[in-house]
């Protein structure tokens, strides 16, 4: 089954974090589970401030140019994972490097 394993981090704490170590962190995470034949995929994102959110009201479409105001987290990334079960996508979630310095979601994918 796949899993999103989302990566959520509070960008105003940017500042103390050592980006190069967390970079080497990623970098091993990333060829585990490419090792492991779990990885299916995963990028990083670019901070929130260019985010644009769209919703359709009564037909009018509401472009904001901005993310979500009361999140204390934000979306920084993800990996796309295929697990065996949720034991296994929560091990590998786990083992993510944002799980030490935010928050890390696992949402399995719906199947089609």
């Amino acid at each position: 089954m796949q899993y999103m394993v989302l990566i959520y981090q509070n960008e105003s704490h940017d500042g103390l974090v050592d980006w190069t170590q967390l970079g080497k962190d990623y970098k091993e995470y990333a060829a585990a589970a490419t090792q492991a034949g779990v990885m299916r995929g995963g990028e990083k994102l670019q901070p929130s401030t260019a985010t644009t959110t769209v919703a359709v009201r009564d037909g009018e479409r509401r472009v904001t140019k901005r993310p979500f105001d009361e999140a204390q987290e934000q979306l920084g990334g993800f990996f796309m994972l295929e697990c065996v079960d949720f034991h296994e996508a929560l091990e590998w979630a786990a083992r993510c490097p944002g799980a030490s310095h935010g928050t890390v979601e696992i949402r399995p994918v719906m199947p089609t």
